[in-house]
């Protein structure tokens, strides 16, 4: 059995505790795996703002390092496509915002958000020459600042 075989596994016996109908597809994703769980009770394993999701994950990876010590395993996990989804939610966010910056030539603000979603942002701006980004704040207040390369 490989790790990715045995993370599944440990993955399975949570959502048999929690009671949940589901199907596992494993897919690859930025040099690790990600486990894609289908159920038709997604809102109990997602939760308001993905935070059940976040928490299931945040349980799943403890779990894995403590049984594979320091070898990091590279691996990530989404219900239903929910992930996916806000993955493309935010770059639209990111995108929309650096074609403000553009036009006004002026900083955006965008809102608050999870380190998660200042990341994808981040990555999303990285490549464009017009473009600057950085974070701002501290905790919950943290957020992304676009703004334009200097000339």
């Amino acid at each position: 059995m490989d790790t990715y075989d045995e993370i599944q596994s440990i993955l399975e016996e949570l959502l048999r505790k929690i009671h949940v109908e589901y199907s596992i597809e494993r897919s690859h994703a930025l040099g690790g795996v990600c486990f894609e769980v289908h159920t038709p009770d997604g809102g109990v394993l997602i939760g308001e703002n993905g935070q059940n999701l976040f928490a299931l994950y945040y349980l799943l990876r403890r779990i894995t390092d403590k049984r594979f010590g320091d070898a990091t395993v590279q691996f990530s996990l989404d219900v239903n496509d929910y992930q996916k989804k806000k993955v493309e939610e935010v770059r639209e966010w990111a995108r929309m915002g650096a074609q403000r910056v553009r036009y006004f030539k002026k900083e955006v603000v965008m809102q608050p958000m999870s380190a998660f979603e200042r990341r994808i942002i981040h990555m999303t701006l990285a490549e464009d020459p017009d473009i600057v980004t950085e974070s701002r704040g501290e905790g919950e207040t943290r957020c992304v600042v676009i703004k334009p390369a200097q000339i």
